[in-house]
């Protein structure tokens, strides 16, 4: 499988590794110093994209991909709010994109199981939700991709609640996150669920990177010969 690389930083070296070491091959790496060369003749030399990038390159580099028929693996966060006019461009046309807020096959499964937990948390009532998430200094989103996922979980398994808020900011019936950024901490994500008697704390937290390049690139072979919309749910067989 030839990879095009889009954002080849400390993520995109990561996914390089994980990718050569299953036997793939880098046709092409885009960062900041050489954006001009995304464009359609280049990005059509790979058979898919992994775009690791920044929220306000991100959009603009997957719609090239997609206008050149080349099946995109988005892994940036911070542009969700682009993310339906994407997918109409992906019904509309030849092509594919993949997209997850985190790409770790154990941060996953924590979402699932955090569905079934809060299913039983909704029957029971009593216990407030908040979620804290800890990154390294060079994550520039906030809250990150995986904590506005982990709140969406939890909101649409629970009664009276609706999305969520970033602190300092407060607001009834959301969801509280409190986004913390120190050191070079590859990402930590604590649910918390609080009541008068007792807590219950659920987290996740990545050793290293290794695990979102590796799910990034599983993702990659996943959508080779595919056209639509996917996620990791569709990966992982998930219903």
């Amino acid at each position: 499988m030839k990879i095009a690389l889009i954002g080849y930083g400390k993520m995109g070296h990561e996914i390089e590794m994980a990718a050569l070491a299953r036997n793939h091959q880098i046709v092409l790496t885009i960062d900041k110093d050489n954006q001009n060369d995304l464009n359609h003749e280049n990005i059509r030399k790979a058979d898919v994209a992994i775009e690791f990038s920044t929220p306000h390159t991100a959009f603009q580099n997957i719609m090239i991909c997609l206008e050149a028929g080349v099946p995109v693996v988005a892994g940036t966060t911070g542009w969700l709010d682009k993310l339906d006019e994407a997918k109409k461009i992906v019904s509309k046309g030849n092509s594919a994109l993949f997209y997850a807020s985190n790409y770790s096959i154990g941060v996953n499964l924590y979402f699932r199981v955090n569905k079934v937990l809060s299913r039983y948390i909704n029957s029971v009532k009593g216990y407030t939700a908040s979620i804290t998430e800890v990154h390294h200094t060079q994550k520039l989103d906030a809250p990150s991709g995986t904590a506005i996922t982990l709140a969406q979980i939890v909101s649409e398994s629970a009664d009276g609640l609706n999305g969520w808020t970033l602190l300092p900011e407060k607001e009834n019936g959301k969801i509280p996150i409190e986004s913390i950024r120190e050191g070079v901490v590859p990402g930590t994500h604590i649910l918390t669920f609080d009541s008068d008697v007792d807590e219950i704390v659920f987290t996740h937290r990545a050793k290293n990177r290794k695990g979102l390049a590796s799910g990034a690139v599983l993702a990659a072979e996943f959508l080779i010969g595919k056209k639509g919309f996917f996620t990791m749910d569709n990966l992982l067989k998930i219903e």
